[in-house]
């Protein structure tokens, strides 16, 4: 970890980013496996309640749709030449 306590992940190669862009499944697996965590970020939502004491909640409708879009996204990629 560095200093700010984040973790940093090394880049997705290439190939998988290309296989999965093809549809391999496994390629697709780990593309979300990857953002697993930066998704999850996305979904919590603070809800309070009677007493105004927040809480968090993974909205899992919404990690769905995250997922769902990036999975779209990544099949429907187009790769162009430089």
């Amino acid at each position: 970890m560095n200093h700010t306590g984040k973790q940093h992940k090394r880049p997705l190669p290439f190939y998988t980013v290309e296989a999965a862009a093809g549809g391999d499944t496994g390629a697709l697996h780990a593309i979300l496996k990857h953002y697993e965590g930066y998704i999850l970020a996305l979904s919590v939502v603070r809800l309070y309640d009677e007493y105004g004491t927040p809480h968090m909640f993974i909205d899992e409708a919404l990690r769905r749709e995250l997922e769902l879009r990036l999975i779209t996204k990544t099949v429907g990629f187009r790769f162009r030449a430089a």
